[in-house]
């Protein structure tokens, strides 16, 4: 193979390897570093135009936001590795407050958050859940609507509904303020955590978020 094309061809594969993540918060290193330290508390937990998708007490001491972007395989390993512990851990016992914010990375990404936006609130999180899982079934560069549609449908929702879901205009611009409004918090990439305000980003580890929880939560 000539030294170019090789070139490119292992170029093209890092891009697709960092499909659906973004900027630094893609590549597979992560950081709590106090220098990340972000926006006010207030300025986080004002609500956004389509409401708050969350999990725990409203006034649990430590509120936890994360901006995921439904294609980000390191988005599909923190709700697999870290968030089934932190959800036993802290946000079944009454001391954390998760809340999940849309940060789509590319028009697949986009069209299965609008579709997470049609469902019932209650099975919000399932369905989430379902899209990072099932990530190698519906994820591809090209936008996909059956695809996505199949795992959708695990939530209930009837395909003429999916559809028109689709074409929802306030869905639609809500999403573009939430996220827009990540981005005036410096979220480059998913999964990007706010916990009580201080910044993690990448493939953070459940020991990472336990450290940045604890001082708070009791």
């Amino acid at each position: 193979m000539p030294r170019k094309l090789a070139i490119a061809v292992v170029l093209l594969a890092a891009g697709f390897a960092l499909l659906g993540c973004g900027g630094a918060a893609g590549t597979g290193d992560s950081a709590t570093d106090p220098k990340l330290a972000g926006p006010s508390r207030e300025e986080l937990l004002a609500e956004g135009p389509l409401g708050e998708r969350a999990l725990g007490k409203p006034n649990a001491p430590v509120t936890i936001i994360e901006y995921v972007s439904l294609t980000c395989p390191h988005c599909r390993n923190f709700h697999r590795d870290v968030f089934p512990r932190l959800k036993r851990d802290y946000i079944d016992t009454g001391k954390v407050r998760f809340i999940i914010r849309e940060f789509p990375i590319g028009r697949t990404a986009g069209t299965a958050a609008i579709a997470t936006r049609c469902v019932p609130e209650k099975k919000y999180f399932t369905l989430v859940n379902a899209f990072l899982s099932r990530q190698p079934e519906w994820v591809s560069q090209d936008v996909r609507p059956d695809a996505i549609y199949a795992v959708a449908k695990s939530s209930g929702i009837s395909r003429e509904a999916f559809d028109k879901c689709l074409s929802n205009q306030t869905i639609i611009d809500g999403l573009t303020k939430v996220k827009e409004r990540g981005r005036k918090f410096h979220v480059i990439g998913t999964p990007t955590l706010f916990v009580n305000g201080q910044k993690a980003q990448g493939a953070v580890t459940f020991e990472q978020v336990k450290a940045m929880i604890e001082p708070h939560a009791s």
